[in-house]
């Protein structure tokens, strides 16, 4: 290959990528015409058409498209590659694109981002709110977090919570005027507020585990008179005394101190593997993604105290 074309190459993509020489020339510190004429350079000695340009539009050529799906895996390998060489021992800086769903966010990020970002100034970091697993390295994101689970086997994971439980919980008023159920077969007679995935658009269904016993499950789907796609609207919902709810028991410790929220079926619910923080390799990791992982670990060993007190409570 000619290695004269590299440069033409990388600018062709970052022109694909934005769909725009304004914003391409902006992203490489280049002038447009600069970058104008790498592109006609690059497409006279492949002899191909690679863009369609109007005054007001831009679009890949069917050629150009194929060239473009090669070459952004490879140059964002590239450009990894440099950055961690860059990063490995230096001050975290840059910026992190993190995936999380919302759970997750309020219960390990919202209540220590300002610790976090005064420790690490040179730090930006943006979160993707997303219920559903995220390829990372797909959507161009650094690192995410969602329950171990619904993690891909491929990815290098890490724990940041300790082992959870989903909690049913409801307001001391609900219970006076409707009972306590005992087992999950009571639930039938109560209403069971729903949440749905925003991702999926599946409502999330109740899992027990009857006490005992390590195999038989139940496995009921609430047919309240609410559904909720946030939690904190479901859980603002609970406490009123609309009906019950279910939820990570970490998330409910609060209303469970104040008495706000009660909990019941207890034996029934199952400990499960907690949130990790998965990305792609532990092999040269960032500077940056290693500040996060290592202040999300510290923040877990606190989690785990305040688990302990839950599972005594």
């Amino acid at each position: 290959m000619d290695s004269s074309l590299l440069p033409a190459l990388a600018s062709f993509v970052n022109i694909a990528r934005y769909r725009s020489f304004t914003k391409a020339a902006t992203e490489m510190e280049v002038s447009r015409a600069a970058l104008s004429q790498q592109l006609k350079t690059l497409e006279q000695h492949l002899n191909v058409r690679l863009l369609h340009r109007t005054t007001r539009d831009m679009s890949l050529t069917e050629e150009g498209q194929r060239l473009f799906d090669a070459l952004q895996p490879a140059l964002a390998t590239i450009e990894r590659a440099v950055a961690e060489l860059g990063e490995a021992h230096a001050e975290p800086v840059g910026q992190i694109r993190l995936s999380t769903s919302r759970v997750a966010a309020r219960l390990l990020l919202e209540p220590h981002l300002a610790d976090f970002l005064m420790r690490h100034p040179r730090l930006r970091l943006e979160l993707v709110m997303n219920d559903g697993f995220s390829n990372i390295v797909a959507e161009g994101l650094d690192a995410g977090i969602r329950l171990g689970e619904s993690l891909d086997e491929h990815m290098v994971a890490v724990p940041v919570t300790p082992m959870l439980e989903m909690a049913i919980v409801g307001s001391p008023a609900y219970f006076a005027r409707h009972g306590v159920p005992e087992t999950p077969a009571d639930l039938m007679r109560h209403n069971c507020l729903s949440y749905r995935f925003t991702s999926s658009g599946t409502i999330d269904r109740w899992t027990f585990t009857a006490p005992g016993t390590e195999a038989q499950t139940v496995v009921f789907e609430p047919q309240g008179n609410a559904v909720f796609n946030d939690d904190d609207s479901m859980l603002c919902a609970a406490v009123q005394g609309v009906g019950l709810v279910q939820h990570i028991d970490l998330c409910v410790r609060h209303h469970l101190a104040d008495g706000s929220l009660v909990r019941v079926l207890r034996p029934w619910c199952r400990p499960f593997p907690g949130f990790y923080l998965y990305v792609l390799s532990r092999a040269q990791m960032p500077a940056k993604i290693r500040a996060l992982m290592d202040f999300l670990i510290e923040q877990r060993a606190q989690l785990e105290r305040e688990a302990q007190k839950l599972r005594h409570v």
